[in-house]
């Protein structure tokens, strides 16, 4: 038996209609707060839920048109339901094809809570920086006792567990880097010689993260258009100013940056598309990122046999 991590939580979720792309509910074990994630499609059924007539906060998100990444508003309102019809009819806000609304079970949030959580959850995602938010001011910081700003930033750890799990990492947080070089974490490297690039990167959770100061093309050279998802990619970080342009006509990480995979990774440090499980190597040895992975494979095996 595997070993149990004392990290471990319970999610519960619900396919209300029994179709995984309906309406969904989700609830954490011990946490007062209860999730409601469906289409724009499946507004109406949302809409007839009774947690849409209670005081909530909720999420808008669908893809960026004019790039790669995705859009994302955070509003609040002491009846969610009123505000997403006003939405959805809303030509502005045309971007959206995902919702998710946020309200408590027991039916304790306030006006002036879910005021607290919309000001700090958009200071999250605008810090997070990984969609683009939609909102066009951000709220004043709300004064509450000190124990109900104690409540409310239990809440807002609740949702950024629940959310990704859902389908939105917007919230989700970039473990940094170890400033002084102490962790024991694996270190990938790739490099090359030919445009004397040097880039560093390692894996966290589901990501692979290209470490800050780490060396980049400075524009996308694959063969075709920069038309490419990888190429979008590339063009969008260096807008984001993730990556700087140098003086020297360098590019530079401005800051650990998140992959879903190290082949995205590996084409965006090198300009073109690449298979990065090969491109990107053990730090210190000519072991491939392909070797060391099917490495930890091989290791469970022969510690279940």
């Amino acid at each position: 038996m595997g070993r149990i991590s004392p990290n471990g939580r319970t999610i519960r979720m619900f396919l209300v209609d029994g179709n995984a792309n309906g309406v969904i509910t989700a609830e954490i074990m011990n946490w007062t707060g209860h999730a409601v994630v469906g289409t724009r499609s499946k507004l109406p059924e949302l809409l007839s839920r009774e947690e849409a007539g209670r005081t909530g906060i909720y999420f808008l998100t669908g893809p960026d048109p004019e790039g790669v990444g995705v859009l994302v508003y955070i509003g609040e309102g002491d009846d969610v339901g009123k505000r997403l019809r006003s939405h959805a009819k809303d030509a502005s806000k045309d971007f959206w094809e995902k919702v998710c609304v946020i309200t408590s079970k027991d039916q304790n949030l306030t006006k002036a809570h879910v005021r607290y959580l919309e000001s700090r959850l958009i200071g999250i995602a605008s810090h997070e920086a990984r969609a683009k938010l939609t909102n066009s001011t951000s709220p004043d910081n709300i004064r509450l006792p000190e124990a109900d700003v104690s409540d409310m930033e239990y809440f807002i750890e609740q949702i950024r567990l629940v959310l990704p799990v859902l389908g939105m990492d917007f919230l989700r947080s970039t473990p940094m880097s170890d400033p002084k070089g102490e962790s024991d974490e694996i270190i990938f490297e790739l490099k090359s010689k030919k445009h004397g690039i040097s880039a560093l990167a390692v894996e966290r959770d589901d990501e692979f993260i290209v470490l800050k100061g780490s060396a980049a093309q400075p524009s996308w050279i694959g063969v075709g258009s920069d038309g490419t998802s990888y190429g979008q990619l590339h063009g969008a970080l260096i807008k984001k100013e993730k990556i700087t342009l140098n003086s020297d006509g360098t590019g530079l990480f401005a800051v650990d940056v998140p992959f879903k995979s190290p082949s995205a990774a590996a084409a965006v440090v090198l300009g073109r598309p690449s298979n990065g499980r090969l491109e990107w190597r053990l730090r210190g040895s000519k072991k491939t990122y392909a070797d060391w992975q099917n490495e930890q494979v091989d290791a469970v095996a022969e510690a279940m046999e």
